[in-house]
């Protein structure tokens, strides 16, 4: 049998872990702060102490009767400088001369440690000290103006400094104990009234999955486990209702279903379309090639064959182009590679391009632009606009005109027009105009080459970009596309 700890055991334990290391880490940056604060208090003392000896041995060198090598006033005077500075600084002093021979200690007892490696910095003009046991052995150089007289030695008792931080660390180790006991069992009393409440909570879910539902709350309380109690019971009450509303979804769902079945019916209508569209050109090249098989030596057929058979298969070609541009539309959207465009610039250059096209049919294109970047896809753009210009020249009446305007909007946008004066589009088919194949006049639109793509692929394009086209009729006659862009900003 599988051993199982109950809730309100782990949460007590859990507490009084918790308590345990809060009091770990304290105790730790406390005892920690406290040796910090001991030795630097130390290394003060220990300083001053050696400025004032040093000062008085310099003093004494300076003001001696008759002026001795250093090497001999500190072998002469060492004894007595070093007895007189340890009961000025209550400290055991030890005085060296230059060379690093000791020449006076004030302590009585016999032999010592080796402080060579210490004192050997010292004599260099450092001060160092070293660990001995309970005790810091302190040097620090003496000098003059002469140069270096030698070097004190002073000893600093740790022992007091240790025996209170023992005291602190095990006060930290006893309160620790006491606060773990007394934490578990004031832990364990509090959490076993929380694990009461959690049992009712989970009996209340038991009945609710067993298909009885709450008339009340489970448990009344003023915090999370009576706001767990509130949501159990209205968890029950949705339970309910969402049974009662299964009906409505079912009937969502055939609505649904009747509109899976509208778009299977658009898209066969679409293929049907496509079908119809790809024969009407299809149709008129084989005819011409009966004709031309059946009257090889008419010169006139055969330049109205050529000349007609190219017409045909520049419009199947550019049928195929833009189904296959609308089938990656909806398949491959996120490959639109988005940039910084200046539009007035790409404008300018797309309405140079078609004013060869347009002088053929005695049509004139103006361009009234503002300087405006946007942030869209410039192949996308061209497509967009190549095609909106070429509708203009396709559908316009000889001397008329096409004109391109710029504008910025105050909600951050780029209004493009394009405006013809051409034959216009009648009201009730401008609801339709976008719709793929649609075409407001076959018979000129076969004559014109239109397969009537151009404004879906347009529209579709112009949404892939985040932007916006609508169809308004001219002041005087003819159409004017009007397409938003949003405005690229260079924070953005």
């Amino acid at each position: 049998m599988r051993f199982r700890f109950s809730l309100k055991l782990k949460m007590s334990l859990v507490l009084g872990i918790l308590l345990i290391l809060t009091v770990a880490v304290l105790s730790g940056l406390v005892l920690r702060g406290i040796t910090q604060n001991q030795q630097q208090r130390m290394e003060e003392v220990l300083a001053k102490q050696s400025q004032v000896a040093a000062q008085y041995v310099r003093q004494n060198y300076v003001t001696g009767e008759e002026r001795l090598p250093a090497a001999t006033f500190m072998s002469q005077n060492g004894k007595r400088l070093s007895l007189y500075l340890a009961m000025l600084s209550g400290l055991p002093t030890a005085l060296y001369d230059a060379s690093g021979k000791e020449t006076g200690s004030s302590l009585t007892t016999p032999g010592s440690p080796d402080y060579s490696d210490t004192l050997g910095y010292a004599l260099k003009g450092s001060i160092a000290y070293q660990t001995a046991g309970d005790s810091v052995v302190y040097f620090a150089p003496i000098r003059s103006d002469e140069g270096m007289l030698g070097v004190i030695r002073l000893h600093y008792s740790t022992g007091g400094d240790l025996h209170f931080v023992k005291e602190i660390r095990d006060l930290f180790r006893t309160a620790g104990l006491v606060v773990l006991v007394a934490s578990f069992l004031i832990g364990y009393g509090y959490f076993y009234r929380l694990a009461a409440v959690i049992s009712k909570l989970r009996r209340a879910s038991r009945e609710i999955r067993e298909g009885h539902f709450l008339k009340r709350p489970p448990v009344r309380r003023r915090d999370e486990l009576g706001d767990l109690g509130n949501d159990i019971y209205y968890m029950s009450g949705s339970i309910e209702a969402n049974i009662a509303g299964m009906q409505e979804e079912q009937r969502k769902l055939e609505l649904a279903i009747r509109k899976l079945q509208e778009l299977e019916r658009q898209q066969k209508q679409f293929i049907g379309n496509i079908s119809h569209e790809f024969k009407t050109p299809l149709t008129a090249i084989r005819a011409y090639i009966d004709l031309l098989s059946m009257y090889r030596d008419d010169p006139k057929l055969t330049e109205e064959a050529i000349g007609s058979m190219g017409k045909e298969s520049e419009r199947l070609y550019e049928m195929v182009d833009k189904v296959l541009h609308l089938a990656e539309l909806e398949k491959y959207d996120f490959e639109h590679q988005a940039e910084a465009v200046a539009l007035d610039e790409l404008l300018l250059d797309l309405s140079g391009r078609m004013r060869g096209k347009a002088a053929k049919f005695d049509l004139t294109i103006e361009t009234k632009l503002k300087p405006s970047v946007v942030w869209a896809d410039r192949e996308n753009l061209i497509h967009i606009f190549v095609n909106l210009l070429d509708n203009a020249i396709k559908y316009n009446l000889p001397g008329g005109r096409i004109v391109i305007r710029t504008e910025a909007s105050d909600a951050g946008q780029v209004i493009v027009s394009v405006e013809d004066t051409g034959i216009g589009i009648p009201a009730e088919a401008q609801d339709k105009i976008f719709e793929p194949f649609f075409t407001v006049n076959k018979d000129r639109a076969r004559r014109s080459g239109g397969t009537g793509l151009g404004l879906s692929l347009v529209k579709q394009l112009t949404e892939a970009q985040g932007g916006t086209i609508e169809l308004f009729p001219a002041v005087k006659g003819g159409t004017v596309f009007r397409i938003t862009f949003p405005m690229f900003r260079n924070e953005a």
